[in-house]
């Protein structure tokens, strides 16, 4: 289960709704030439995508001109970027993993993680950051565990039981 509502964009869509807002972010136009150089695809998918996004009320959209999210739209934009930033910090700094394997894995998981779980991942994010401000050790005991499945600091005492 996913968490999802039924009156949600598809996955898709909602990839097309980031990319306008990101877009836009950065001073550009959410052309339909510019959507498909973010998004990976050519002009008929991205017009396709277009189509859905003005019928569902999320979009305006210009003949040859450019994209605009509607009130709608950039509510649901907005909510897809802060679930893909929570996945992708941590992905990438806690769990260390590659940046550009972090980055595909957050937008794959940003769709499919119910608001709950992003809450807690966001305050998990929170807690780190503000127990360990620019410690690395919590990273490197981190590392070590993963490579040793074990963590050298604690040693077993005759009874099993680590002190």
């Amino acid at each position: 289960m996913t968490g999802r509502s039924d009156d949600r964009p598809t996955p898709s869509l909602e990839d097309y709704l980031e990319a306008i807002a990101e877009l836009k972010a950065e001073g550009g136009k959410a052309t339909v030439t510019a959507l498909g150089k973010v998004i990976g695809v050519k002009k008929p998918s991205v017009h396709s995508a277009m189509k859905k996004l003005v019928e569902a009320g999320l979009v305006t959209h210009e003949k040859y001109g450019d994209v605009r999210l509607t009130p709608a739209g950039a509510r649901i934009a907005d909510e897809v970027c802060r679930r893909h930033k929570a996945l992708l910090s941590f992905l990438a700094n806690i769990l260390m993993v590659d940046p550009t394997i972090a980055e595909q894995d957050a937008c794959k998981m940003e769709h499919a993680l119910s608001e709950e779980s992003i809450h807690r991942l966001e305050k998990y994010i929170s807690f780190v950051r503000e127990c360990y401000p620019g410690s690395p050790e919590w990273g490197d005991i981190f590392d070590r565990y993963v490579d040793q499945g074990r963590d050298e600091r604690t040693i077993p005492d005759g009874d099993g039981v680590r002190h």
